[in-house]
């Protein structure tokens, strides 16, 4: 367990420094002023990970991140402020850009495995990501038409 950890603190460590990079390069955000975001973001990342593992549930990790996010940015929680504003600092284009490369990355290192999906599961694949993207597109437009910006 205790090199899981290590491992997962690791990659933390890498994403974070390239959201770093990332949220100043295209956000203006300067890194020192981010800095505290990403570790409170890393801090509960790495919590919900942990109780995925610690506790008997089967619940995805996810679940655990976005309950213990949720609570510790709940108003009424003691330091619920001082993570929002943190947090805010730091543009979630940043963070996923890091992530989408390391998910390329772990899929190019096991294109056997991918290639044995077959081609259905390429079809399926590109179908979903349109589907998400025009579902995406409709859903802006409409919020966008009745808050007459468009």
């Amino acid at each position: 367990m205790l090199r899981t950890i290590q491992e997962w603190i690791m990659v933390f460590i890498i994403v974070g420094l390239i959201t770093l990079v990332g949220n100043w390069i295209g956000y203006s955000v300067m890194p020192v002023k981010a800095i505290p975001g990403i570790i409170v973001l890393i801090l509960i990342s790495l919590a919900g990970l942990v109780l995925d593992k610690v506790l008997p549930f089967k619940v995805p990790a996810i679940a655990y991140i976005s309950i213990i996010a949720i609570i510790v940015s709940m108003p009424g929680v003691p330091g619920s402020e001082q993570v929002v504003k943190w947090t805010t600092d730091v543009n979630l284009l940043a963070i996923t850009t890091p992530i989408l490369a390391y998910a390329g990355i772990a899929i190019g290192r096991s294109w056997a495995d991918f290639a044995k999906l077959g081609w259905r599961s390429i079809i399926v694949g590109m179908l979903v990501l349109f589907g998400t993207y025009l579902g995406s597109a409709v859903i802006a437009e409409f919020i966008l038409r009745i808050q007459g910006i468009i």
